[in-house]
């Protein structure tokens, strides 16, 4: 039997999927308003969400032993305070004396000592060193030997082990101004180590980091560790002891001891650079034996302002409300928490994401991520600022026994830490936000950036129906225009290490200089365009650029990408030229770019959180150094993506744009006037013409 032939002038019927992302693209605004307004309601939910930590692991076996640590270990860790409070009174050379006494207790608890000498080194921003370490470049700062600083380390060798693993303790001390909190974290690092020299289960080295840190925590950490992985010899050495070296790390925990404090707690930093994060087990053990085994309550780092932020307070009563309702329907239905737990969690979630965006160590913990190393900083914090001896004993059980049971859990372990989480977010020291949840609040903001890209091209090519062929290219001229304002922002970011040259600079000077050679490139690029006939065509090509830029940083850095995506995403959907939109959405695009443009940004929460450590562009500066002298993948983001973005959603709202014609004149206006007057014109000139053959004939 044969077919039906079909019907001529019948379009082709299209697959389900293409006709919904046809569906999608008609009605791009409803979904873009849809999309954000769940992508926001989303993140305000993360809180929420958040679950109660747990140990993945169950080899960490956290409290399943009693603690072993004596009143010997404590008598001796005592008497060591008392040797360095007595040496930092009596000698003026600390800087020498102090890591020898520490020496000298290590080897008489029957640790293998060993110097390590380093310099300190400079953060000025080199283009070829961004993606490596910080302590990578070794130029330094003076190569004379007395510039030297000494880190003293002690090892003990496992009994039950093979040599292949290790542990680290690290101790940061400044010998030429020890501070009593500093001679306390050697005194809980001296009661740890004293028991681990004796006791018989030990499966793994130990590697006690007694770290000089008079050039700074994390580069005397930094040096020890490029040193550990790659040695290096150097001349200026007179210490005759080799540098000894253990198995590969297994994990690291850094000890300080807080200043002062209102209440015996445990202080967790745990951001490394670029957002990396230790696995969640590490933080689990050390919270969980804080708290019930030495009465500890832990804390992780939040920002205090937002607590008593009223919107914040009447935004957990909305969901606690929510969540009574959604209890009485279903008494299992578990939605909701308290305001309290509300305002606290999003506080906290707040820090950690603000963190991880930064991409700085909040700790010399994060040398060790650089290397794989899971790493903590445990800040041990006393009620008292001076206390008693019987207080100072009570804490160097408490502080010992906490060190000892962490030790234990990770000496548990046969392998490396891979059971539990390593993307992940705090909103609480036993609550946490997987990568599974809050992902879904930055899918949510940028989707709707593919979709307004479709819908612009779409609207271009309706316009100008001859575009529709594919032997059209007219897209590659928007392309290269937006191309080339990339490459600026590229040019952009290299500029801070050709200011750096200038003798005698101020921060003020290098940043106006900064800013006027970006300024000038950017005028000089400008001459490279042609006249910007279409806006809908150049505009999705901004957004589509917008949109692989902020997906390409979600997968270096997502507290980065998802605070970026807050502010572009907005930027790249309301955005139009002044001249297709009203006043109020002038004014509206105006405010969106003096929010979006990254020096009025750092001013506007510098002034909300009351920081005032200089004027506004000394602090910008600052902060800007800071990023690309820890080589944080947020500089890169910054100059690359955010800028050029905003420089063409800033191009877009000030300037002119004739709306897809192919007439090039400036004024929409006078283009609507001078079509009408063509027309005019030719009705006139046809109906003369047919007039005058009327006569002829």
């Amino acid at each position: 039997m044969a077919l039906t032939p079909e019907i001529e002038g019948q379009k082709p019927k299209h697959r389900p999927i293409i006709r919904i992302g046809i569906f999608i693209i008609a009605h791009s605004f409803l979904v873009s308003v849809i999309c954000c307004i769940a992508g926001v309601l989303a993140l305000l939910l993360l809180p929420v969400l958040a679950k109660k930590t747990y140990i993945s692991e169950n080899a960490l076996m956290p409290g399943s032993a009693s603690p072993m640590i004596s009143d010997q270990d404590v008598s001796g860790a005592t008497r060591f305070i008392n040797d360095l409070n007595s040496l930092k009174s009596k000698s003026q050379n600390t800087g020498i004396e102090i890591p020898r006494l520490i020496a000298h207790h290590m080897e008489n608890m029957g640790g293998e000592v060993s110097y390590h000498k380093f310099q300190t080194q400079q953060n000025n921003f080199h283009p070829l060193h961004f993606f490596t370490s910080p302590d990578a470049d070794t130029n330094f700062v003076n190569k004379t030997c007395e510039s030297y600083a000494m880190n003293t380390i002690g090892i003990i060798r496992a009994p039950r082990g093979d040599g292949k693993e290790s542990i680290v303790l690290v101790t940061p001390y400044n010998p030429l101004n020890l501070t009593q909190s500093e001679t306390l974290s050697l005194g809980i690092a001296y009661t740890a180590f004293s028991l681990l020299t004796q006791v018989s289960w030990l499966a793994k080295d130990i590697i006690w980091l007694a770290a000089d840190s008079q050039y700074g925590q994390y580069n005397s950490v930094a040096s020890w560790l490029r040193d550990y992985h790659t040695p290096s010899f150097d001349s200026c050495h007179e210490v005759s002891d080799s540098f000894r070296r253990a198995g590969t790390m297994a994990a690291a925990l850094v000890i300080r001891v807080a200043d002062t404090s209102e209440e015996d707690a445990l202080n967790i930093y745990a951001e490394a650079s670029n957002g990396q994060m230790p696995n969640l087990d590490l933080i689990n053990v050390a919270s969980y034996l804080a708290v019930h085994g030495q009465g500890l309550r832990v804390k992780v780092e939040r920002f205090v302002l937002l607590v008593d932020a009223t919107w914040l307070k009447v935004i957990g009563e909305v969901f606690e409300f929510v969540g009574k309702i959604a209890r009485t329907l279903n008494p299992q239905w578990k939605f909701g928490i308290s305001v309290r737990e509300y305002v606290e969690g999003s506080a906290t979630l707040v820090s950690s994401l603000y963190n991880q965006a930064l991409g700085v160590p909040t700790g010399s913990h994060g040398a060790f991520r650089d290397y794989q190393v899971d790493a903590i900083t445990m800040e041990i914090s006393q009620k008292l600022s001076s206390i008693s001896k019987s207080r100072q004993t009570d804490f160097l059980f408490r502080g010992g026994r906490l060190i000892e049971g962490v030790i234990r859990s990770v000496n548990n372990l046969l392998e490396k830490f891979h059971q539990s989480f390593f993307l992940y977010l705090l909103t609480s020291s036993n609550r946490f936000i997987s990568v599974g949840v809050y992902m879904i609040p930055f899918l949510l903001l940028v989707a709707p950036l593919p979709i307004a890209a479709a819908s612009l091209f779409s609207d271009a090519n309706k316009s100008n129906p001859q575009s529709t062929s594919f032997k059209s290219w007219r897209w590659l001229h928007p392309t290269k225009t937006v191309f080339l304002i990339h490459l600026w922002g590229a040019v952009v970011s290299l500029l801070p290490y050709f200011t750096y040259q200038i003798p005698d600079s101020n921060p003020t000077s290098r940043l106006l200089t900064w800013t006027s050679i970006s300024i000038f490139a950017l005028i000089v690029l400008q001459s490279f365009f042609r006249s910007y006939s279409e806006w809908t065509m150049l505009k999705s090509v901004t957004v589509s650029a917008s949109f692989v830029g902020l997906c390409l940083m979600s997968v270096i850095n997502f507290a980065t990408a998802e605070i970026g995506a807050i502010f572009l995403v907005p930027m790249c959907l309301m955005i139009r030229p002044w001249r297709v939109t009203g006043k109020f959405q002038s004014a509206f695009n105006l405010v969106l770019i003096v929010v979006g443009f990254p020096g009025a940004a750092f001013l506007a929460v510098r002034g909300l959180f009351g920081v005032e450590n200089g004027s506004g562009l000394d602090e910008f500066w600052y902060w800007v150094e800071s990023l690309w002298a820890w080589n944080s993948a947020t500089y890169i983001y910054m100059c690359l993506v955010h800028l050029p973005c905003w420089t063409w959603q800033s191009v877009l709202s000030c300037c002119v744009f004739v709306s897809d014609t192919n007439l090039h004149d400036t004024n929409l206006a006078n283009t609507n006037t001078t079509r009408i007057l063509i027309r005019v014109w030719s009705i006139k000139h046809k109906h003369d013409t047919d007039q005058t053959q009327t006569r002829h004939e």
